[in-house]
């Protein structure tokens, strides 16, 4: 992978504040000089999101070693890698993303708490004695990484063009395959050398430090604005709850977004998981690796389709802002017979292989989807858009995608035996193709419905 000079400022990141916020939700450039800048604030929040999913998903290279210590089921399995995660992370997100949206609020304060909480719960699992507490441990961590996405979106949007917008937020999505990479990587070298409890401390406390440095890092426009004495604009009074909501479901196109990211969020989990362990049980790999070579390959691939999916989308969305969502909708629908073969094939090499092409295809969604989000509703909105579609991807996606592939797993075993995993696989492949049909719907709604800036 050749790595850009760099993707920030790619992404439309101006190297100043000459060239700050377009929007009108954000206070205007000259009141942001106490700001950081929208390049240090984007690598910044990249950085974060990394520790984000590092901490959320070393539990997928760990499930097998958990599940041999307490004796798990595959669906008890599923409940602690998803739901009890999940759960708490939705039913929070979008009550703090109505406490991101407030003009008075510090989203660097709130995103900073967001990495203390969920970085020192991330080692509490470590520290867990029976499974009841490492499901309270569970979360725990998605208590504290529910204040950060809706946020940082917030914060990216403010900041940057609407015509890069796509690139900006597919750079902060970078996060997602490099802390996954990263989560497979190290968690299955430290489970293998010193077991899956040293995996959780090292993850975690590294967490903690950084929590310290972001108010370091990132200035919080707003608060910028405020201690210049600049005019805060009309976002101030902020407007109700319910009229948010009603706002997002008269949108069809947002209604179509939430449903086809619902479902691949719970296709992708649920993969994420699984492949995993498809990887130690069918073809005898240890968690080293398993997390070497499927982290590192599949974490590249990802890398790869949640950057090109950006650039693609702010490139073709110029000419037509439908095609903000067209190679999403294509991309997705090619993978699904690539991915059949993967889990079909008998050699973990060839599996392997396979697995490359699907995976940077279903992640090229982020940055045109979370971008087409923002834009949908007004500026006073914006968190709460996120956090709603974050509520679809989390609940149904992170929180039933995991536990509802174990169920099933379980269920196939007295028919499939040591292949029941394979078979959960190959319906999730063919399941692609669900949400691939409702983003190229959405995109046929997208030039209406969008709102500029």
């Amino acid at each position: 992978m050749t790595v850009p000079r760099d993707p920030a400022a790619d992404a439309g990141v101006p190297p100043t504040m000459a060239a700050a916020p377009v929007t009108s939700s954000a206070p205007s450039p000259s009141s942001l000089q106490g700001a950081s800048s929208p390049r240090v604030m984007l690598w910044t929040l990249m950085i974060i999101y990394i520790f984000n999913f590092l901490d959320r998903q070393i539990v997928s290279i760990l499930a097998e070693p958990i599940k041999r210590d307490f004796q798990l089921s595959d669906t008890q399995l599923g409940l602690m890698t998803g739901l009890a995660f999940a759960l708490f992370y939705t039913l929070l997100g979008i009550p703090i993303a109505r406490y991101a949206d407030r003009s008075t609020t510090n989203r660097v304060s709130l995103i900073a708490w967001s990495v203390a909480i969920w970085s020192a719960m991330t080692m509490a699992c470590g520290a867990a004695r029976t499974f009841p507490q490492l499901l309270l441990a569970r979360v725990g961590v998605g208590v504290g990484e529910a204040g950060c996405t809706p946020a940082a979106h917030s914060l990216i949007t403010d900041s940057v063009p609407a015509d890069k917008r796509s690139s900006a937020i597919a750079f902060y999505g970078l996060g997602i395959p490099i802390g996954s990479l990263l989560g497979m990587v190290i968690g299955g070298g430290l489970a293998d050398a010193y077991g899956w409890r040293t995996a959780f401390y090292v993850v975690g406390m590294p967490g903690v430090l950084l929590a310290l440095l972001v108010p370091f890092l990132m200035k919080e426009p707003r608060r910028a604005g405020m201690l210049k004495g600049a005019a805060m604009p009309a976002a101030k009074v902020q407007i109700p709850v319910k009229e948010a909501l009603k706002e997002l479901a008269t949108s069809r196109c947002f209604v179509f977004l939430c449903i086809a990211g619902g479902l691949i969020a719970f296709l992708s989990y649920g993969k994420g998981v699984w492949v995993a362990v498809l990887f130690i049980r069918n073809f005898g790999l240890s968690p080293g690796e398993t997390g070497l070579y499927l982290g590192v390959t599949l974490g590249i691939s990802s890398m790869i389709g949640t950057w090109g999916g950006g650039k693609l989308a702010d490139h073709f969305g110029k000419r037509d802002r439908k095609h903000l969502l067209t190679g999403p909708a294509i991309a997705i629908a090619l993978a699904a017979p690539i991915l059949f073969l993967a889990y079909s094939a008998t050699d973990w090499r060839v599996a392997l292989a396979l697995l490359v092409l699907p995976t940077a295809m279903n992640i090229m969604y982020y940055g045109p989807v979370y971008a087409c989000v923002q834009g949908l509703v007004r500026p006073e909105a914006r968190a709460v858009a996120a956090s709603v579609m974050l509520f679809s991807q989390n609940l149904i996606g992170l929180g039933l995608g995991p536990l509802f592939f174990g169920m099933m797993s379980d269920a196939f075993q007295p028919y499939a035996g040591e292949d029941s995993v394979r078979w959960v696989l190959y319906g999730a492949a063919w399941l692609g193709l669900i949400p691939a049909f409702l983003f190229w719907r959405a995109s046929l709604r997208l030039t209406a419905e969008l709102k500029s800036g």
